[in-house]
C-alpha cells in the first residue's frame, strides 16, 4: 500500500478532522467555564447562564457524534490497510455511504446525543459547572 492510496488518503485526512475536533470540543469547555465564573462575578441571571451551559454542554455531545462516526470509519479503514491484499479502490471514500446504510430513527439520532453527552470526557467540566451554579442559586443574596 502507497501513501497516496486511497485509502491512505481518507486515513489522513479524516484522522486531521478528528483531531480538529477534539482542539474544537475544549474551545466549547473553555467558553462554559469562562461563562459561569464571569456569570458569579457580575449580576446575572444565573438560571439563564446554567441554560447556556446545558446548551454548550448538548453542542459538545452533537460534536462528538461526529467525531465518533469519524472514528469508526477510521478504525475501518485501518482494519482494510491491516489486510495482506490489497483493498480495492471502491473500499475508500465510504464515510457516509457506510453512516446512511447503518442509521436510525430520530430517537436513535437523539440516543446518540445523549450517549455522547453522558461520556466522562464530555460531561466534565459541564456538569460540575452547572452544580456550581446550581449551588450560587440556592444561596441567599447578600
Amino acid at each position: 500500500m502507497t501513501d497516496a492510496s486511497p485509502l491512505s488518503l481518507e486515513w489522513q485526512t479524516l484522522q486531521r478532522d478528528h483531531e480538529q475536533i477534539e482542539r474544537s470540543t475544549l474551545w466549547l469547555k473553555l467558553a462554559a467555564v469562562l461563562i459561569t465564573f464571569a456569570s458569579l462575578a457580575i449580576p446575572v441571571d444565573l438560571l439563564l447562564v446554567a441554560l447556556l451551559i446545558l446548551v454548550l454542554w448538548l453542542q459538545e455531545a452533537i460534536v462528538r457524534t461526529g467525531q465518533s462516526r469519524l472514528g469508526v470509519r477510521l478504525l475501518a479503514i485501518e482494519a482494510l490497510l491491516r489486510q495482506p491484499v490489497p483493498p480495492s479502490v471502491t473500499a475508500a471514500f465510504q464515510l457516509h455511504s457506510a453512516w446512511h446504510a447503518s442509521r436510525g430513527g430520530c430517537v436513535a439520532l437523539l440516543r446518540e446525543y445523549t450517549n455522547n453527552a453522558v461520556r466522562p470526557t464530555v460531561a466534565f467540566p459541564h456538569a460540575v459547572l452547572l452544580l456550581i451554579l446550581l449551588a450560587a442559586l440556592t444561596v441567599p443574596a447578600s
